[in-house]
Order: C-alpha cells, then sequence, then structure tokens
C-alpha cells in the first residue's frame, strides 16, 4: 500500500477511515485471504483444491472430458466431478462425498476413462461413472445423499429444509415486509422475551439430604457463592434421561443416561460465584433461572459441523455499512451461492452409526456482520465465517469467536487472528459467532470475561445497539482440566451474555461463545441413545420434540432423519471407543 500522507481532513473524518478500511481489504495482495475485485465462485475460494482431468471419447471417437477436484486433500472428503460427454451442450457438475476419507483414496483412473478408482489399503476397487447414466439417476433421485459405487461415495442433491411455523413467517417478514426486522425485533421483545424461562422447583427433604458424588470421568462441579449451602432443585423441564433422579444439586454433574462420557448439570446463575475480576450484576430474573448445560468428553467423541441447506447465506448482511460494501460482489466472499456444491442440512448416512448427539448452530448471515463497535468497520463489517469438511464458504475473520475442528480432528475455541489461517494447519470444521464470551486468562489463569460482553451494539449480541434483551440463548464452552477436555453446550432459558459468562467462568471454562437464541429451534440439543439396535432420541428440554417428524409409528429426528435448513454441530463416537 502507498505510504503517502494524507490530506488532515481525511486522518480526523470516520467516514474517510472507514473508506479508506475498506479499500485496503479489497485491494489485491493487502488483506490475506481477500477476495480479488469482481465475482468469483466458491470454488474459488479453495485454495488447497487440486484437480485432475481424463479425456473421453465414445465408439463414434468424438470427445469429451472428466475432471475431478477434491476440494481440500487434506480432508478429502468432497469432490466435484465435471464431465464433459461428447452427447453433452454444456458440462454436468456433481458434488461427491467420500463416505470414509480418513480412509479410502478417491481419484480418476487414467487408463479407464469414466471410471474412478477407490483405494483402501491395498485394495483397490473401479467405478464406472460413464458412459451410462448413473450419476444422472442419482440426481433424479432427489435424496440428500445418494449412493454411488456399492454406497462408498455419495451424490449430494439439494434439496429443501424443514423450517417450523415461526422460522417461516419470521424469514418471510424479512425478505418481504417493509422493515421486516424491526416487526420481527418488536415480536421478540414483546412475545419471546421470557417465554422459555426455567424456574427451579425445590426438591424433596430427602432429595436434599442424599449425598452428591460426581460420576467418574465428570468435569469438576461449579463454584458456588455459598460452599457450604448447596441449592437443591427440581428440573422439571429437563428432557434428558438421567437414571431415576428427578433433582440436581445446583453445579454438580449428572451422568446421562445411555451414552457414556456425556455429563448433564443444571445452573442457577444466582447461586455460582463469580469471578475474581468482575462480580456480575444479574437481574432477578435471570440470576433465579435454570440453565442446562451439557459436557461431552472429547477423548471418546469427534465433533462435526454442518450448513443447513439454506442458513448462513453467503450474500451480504443487511447491517453492513454501504461504504463497506463492494457493489461488484455479490458477498464478501465474492459470490452468493453454493453451487455447485450442494448443501444438504443433514448428517451423511457413512456418520449416522457414530452421531450420539446434535446441536443448533449459530446466527443466519443476516445477523452474522456487525453494525455497531469496531468490527463494523473492519473486514466487510466482519461477517461470521464458517467451514465444512475443509471447504471455505465464508472466509474466517479476525476478532470473531470460532470453534474449529482440523484436519486430524483435534477441535479448539479462540478468537482468531489471520496468523491462524496458515498457523494452525489444515481445517475440517470451523463455526464463527460473534465476539467471545469468556477469553483465556493470562499465563494459564482463569478465564476472564470478554471485553464486549456488556457492549450490545459492539458485541452483536441483539438487534440493535440500544435492544437490551434478556432471552433463550445458548452457548458453547471448553473445559480443560489436566489432559482431558470437554465440549459443553449449554441452554440458558433466560439470561443475558453477562449472565451466560458469568455461568461458563464458575464451571472452569477456558473460553466460551454465544450460539443462538430465542427460540427452541435456535437451541435445540438431542441426544441419541442406543440399546442394540434401537436408537432413542432424548431432548434437553422437552418442548424441542416438536421440531422432530414422525412416519408412522416411527420418530423421525431433526438432522439426523430429514434436511433441515439451519445449521448444526454433531458429536459422533470416535472409532478407537466405540
Amino acid at each position: 500500500m502507498s505510504s503517502r500522507p494524507r490530506p488532515r481532513h481525511w486522518q480526523r473524518s470516520p467516514l474517510a477511515a472507514a473508506l479508506l478500511a475498506a479499500l485496503a481489504f479489497a485491494a489485491p495482495g493487502e488483506e490475506p485471504g481477500a477476495p480479488p475485485l469482481g465475482a468469483r465462485s466458491i470454488l474459488e475460494l479453495q485454495a488447497a483444491r487440486r484437480s485432475e482431468s481424463v479425456a473421453l471419447r465414445d465408439a463414434a471417437g468424438q470427445g469429451g472430458s472428466v475432471t475431478l477436484v477434491d476440494l481440500d486433500p487434506a480432508v478429502h472428503a468432497w469432490f466435484v466431478l465435471t464431465l464433459q460427454g461428447p452427447d453433452r451442450r454444456s458440462p454436468g457438475n456433481y458434488h461427491l462425498e467420500n463416505a470414509d476419507p480418513a480412509n479410502q483414496r478417491i481419484a480418476l483412473d487414467a487408463t479407464r476413462p469414466g471410471q474412478l478408482t477407490l483405494t483402501s489399503g491395498a485394495r483397490t476397487e473401479r467405478c464406472a461413472l460413464w458412459p451410462g447414466d448413473a450419476l444422472e439417476q442419482a440426481r433424479l433421485s432427489k435424496l440428500p445423499y445418494a449412493p454411488l459405487c456399492g454406497g462408498r461415495l455419495y451424490l449430494r442433491n439439494t434439496v429443501p429444509g424443514n423450517r417450523s411455523t415461526l422460522e417461516a413467517t419470521t424469514e418471510f417478514l424479512r425478505d418481504h415486509v417493509w422493515r421486516g426486522e424491526q416487526i420481527v425485533g418488536f415480536v421478540r421483545r414483546e412475545f419471546y422475551r421470557d417465554a422459555f424461562v426455567e424456574n427451579a422447583r425445590p426438591a424433596s427433604a430427602a432429595a436434599s439430604a442424599a449425598s452428591r458424588t460426581a460420576p467418574d470421568g465428570a468435569p469438576a462441579a461449579a463454584r458456588l457463592r455459598d460452599a457450604g449451602a448447596v441449592p437443591t432443585v427440581a428440573a422439571d423441564g429437563l428432557g434428558l434421561d438421567i437414571g431415576r433422579r428427578s433433582d440436581f444439586a445446583i453445579g454438580e454433574w449428572v451422568a446421562a443416561a445411555g451414552v457414556d462420557g456425556v455429563y448433564v448439570s443444571v445452573a442457577q446463575p444466582g447461586a455460582l460465584a463469580g469471578g475474581a475480576a468482575r462480580r456480575p450484576v444479574l437481574d432477578p430474573v435471570e440470576a433465579d433461572a435454570l440453565d442446562f448445560l451439557v459436557a461431552f468428553d472429547l477423548g471418546r467423541f469427534d465433533l462435526g459441523f454442518a450448513l443447513g441447506t439454506e442458513h448462513p447465506r453467503l450474500g451480504w448482511s443487511a447491517r453492513v455499512r454501504d461504504e463497506l460494501r463492494d457493489p461488484r460482489l455479490p458477498g464478501p466472499d465474492g459470490f452468493d451461492s453454493a453451487e455447485p456444491l450442494a448443501r444438504t442440512g443433514m448428517i451423511s448416512p457413512a456418520l449416522q452409526a457414530r452421531t450420539v448427539a446434535t446441536f443448533t448452530g449459530g446466527f443466519k448471515r443476516e445477523h452474522g456482520a456487525f453494525q455497531h463497535g469496531a468490527l463494523a468497520g473492519v473486514n466487510r463489517g466482519s461477517h461470521y465465517g464458517f467451514i465444512e469438511q475443509g471447504v471455505v464458504f465464508s472466509s474466517l475473520m479476525p476478532g470473531l469467536a470460532t470453534v474449529y475442528v482440523l484436519a486430524d480432528g483435534s477441535v479448539g475455541m479462540k478468537t482468531w487472528n489471520r496468523d491462524d489461517d496458515r498457523g494452525l494447519g489444515p481445517i475440517r470444521h470451523a463455526r464463527q459467532n460473534g465476539v467471545p464470551l469468556l477469553e483465556r486468562g493470562t499465563a494459564g489463569g482463569a478465564a476472564v470475561f470478554g471485553n464486549l460482553v456488556d457492549q450490545w451494539g459492539a458485541g452483536n449480541w441483539s438487534g440493535s445497539a440500544d435492544e437490551k434483551l434478556r432471552t433463550l440463548r445458548a452457548g458453547a464452552c471448553l473445559i480443560e482440566q489436566g489432559d482431558r477436555r470437554f465440549l459443553v453446550y449449554g441452554y440458558f432459558s433466560t439470561a443475558t451474555p453477562r449472565a451466560m459468562a458469568h455461568v461458563f467462568q464458575a464451571y472452569g471454562c477456558a473460553y466460551a461463545m454465544h450460539l443462538d437464541m430465542n427460540a427452541l429451534e435456535h437451541t435445540y440439543l438431542a441426544l441419541y441413545p442406543r440399546l442394540g439396535s434401537r436408537i432413542g432420541v432424548e431432548h434437553l428440554v422437552q418442548g424441542m420434540a416438536v421440531l422432530d417428524k414422525s412416519s408412522g409409528a416411527t420418530l423421525v429426528p431433526r438432522f439426523l432423519g430429514f434436511a433441515d435448513d439451519r445449521d448444526f454441530f454433531y458429536l459422533m463416537a470416535r472409532k478407537d471407543r466405540r
């Protein structure tokens, strides 16, 4: 960038500073990962992609070609196959998924044009995709995952995602009604503020007197404000099976029945101890409300992430300032469509046997950027980034809270910086959602509140800078105890970000971030205990069951049994622990 001095009026003007930041970000070579000036496809964003092509000839000698693009060779899960046959006027693009990316290598067979080689260990099999109509038949099946090559590959097809009535109505208002966001904001303020609050009911005297012994392998109990008086409550709204118990000592962990390595806890923010650096001021409603936490032992489980069929979208958020929006680009990364990739909104059949839990992800794109504060003025509004199976759908932005999974399966949470794009190694999954609730402490000390926890606009916690909304919220944190690590999902029946940070800090979390808010479909968690060939479906909160479907007498769970329009995380039993 040029180092020539700027006029004084430019140096003093906030508008000029924002314009200069936008220009600097858009200038080629100035900002790592910045898209070039002009629109592009999602495939061009994949810096690690590798392609190979083979010429085709039909019986009459007419030519064509087949090209296979491995979108991230370090992950080796997703491919785009482009078939330009002699009889095709335009190429056909097919999004393929490797059913076993850790053990199966996929490549074109140069000696047999139109065939793939699938290699697992010393065994290599071939799969013919041309000539013939296997690909088109798979596409016409309209299945989210259509099996190919004996089920060793899947063709991913775009299908409609499920939406609840609330979700569909909200989206209609935002997309088609003038000032729709303000209308929805009013509805949230007036009707949903404490619609899902869980209040404590005292446990029986016998239950209160019962001894409390943490199950083997559980995280440490939360720190209490008064360690000599442990409140015991009945959590009537909890939907997870914890055996024969129906009561909880606040802050304790109880093993979930039927799934080893999963633990459940009930928190009451007012009963928990505050950190040394800050004693949060909680309002009486959020202080007395019950919150539910679920901990997953990362020594037993792998973490995955999947986009919904529609959300989060890839275009510009309406929150981005006009001066930061490049009119030449349909979205902040140069595109607003995932084509030729297919977003299925559900878990691959190859992973379902290992899946033990799912929970919803983060904000939609329209809410996933900044309108106020420092992050609103840099990096084109700092849209929240996300990666699935090594494919960057939206670039990860510095300064944002990020949960990520590396190609080797290790899970982390941190505030992103530009050095992480290269320093952490290949990323399998990542999801950003706002700014941190808790940041890591210095020199290995206890975690501290994020700097923007109490700044509603700059932290992007709700709809506008002055809308101080206490509502249903969800978040996630990492607990690190020696060499043991737990991913914790938190359901806060009515809370501010301050109350969420307070709870996560009392439980000893090293880092914490916000996920979604306002409704059960946005804070959904389901657990899938297994008994022989039977799969159970348990919901963190009983009311979440309405979001699943049924087929005759069979319950069909969200994310596992049908496509959904929202993004989500999933926990899978590690192959070495099954």
